[in-house]
């Protein structure tokens, strides 16, 4: 009985600290990121990594919305915020910015993929 009650406490007390780790903004499915929602991630082949920038606005970011983060969110691992310009936060990989694509109508749709041959699906 005592190992029972030992057991079942170090369950909970280690269910307690997972519930309040981070997650990442993004996640991999059938090999390329994809957001909460599970609708496919795009990068931009205009965007610099590492500049802290998109350049994706307006009516692009329209057709292309960003991957925005929570108020709270902060960096992690490979995934940074930048700030767009019009204020707004953004999810970025390895310093590329996070898009959705308009059009993509469910989970693992990628007709986003080679938009203008200058988007292209976010991959780890």
């Amino acid at each position: 009985m005592k190992f029972l009650t030992t057991a079942l406490l170090t369950a909970a007390l280690l269910g307690g600290c997972a519930s309040t780790t981070s997650k990442h903004p993004a996640t991999v499915a059938d090999g390329v990121l994809v957001g909460p929602n599970g609708m496919t991630l795009y990068t931009f082949d205009r965007d610099t990594a590492g500049s802290g920038k998109s350049a994706c606005n307006g009516q692009c970011a329209a057709n292309w919305p960003p991957l925005v983060p929570t108020a709270t969110a902060q960096p992690l691992a490979d995934y940074t915020i930048i700030t767009r310009d019009d204020g707004s936060r953004q999810w970025a990989m390895k310093g590329k910015p996070l898009y959705y694509w308009v059009k993509d109508a469910k989970p693992g749709d990628k007709t986003g993929d080679n938009v203008m041959n200058a988007w292209r699906v976010a991959r780890p």
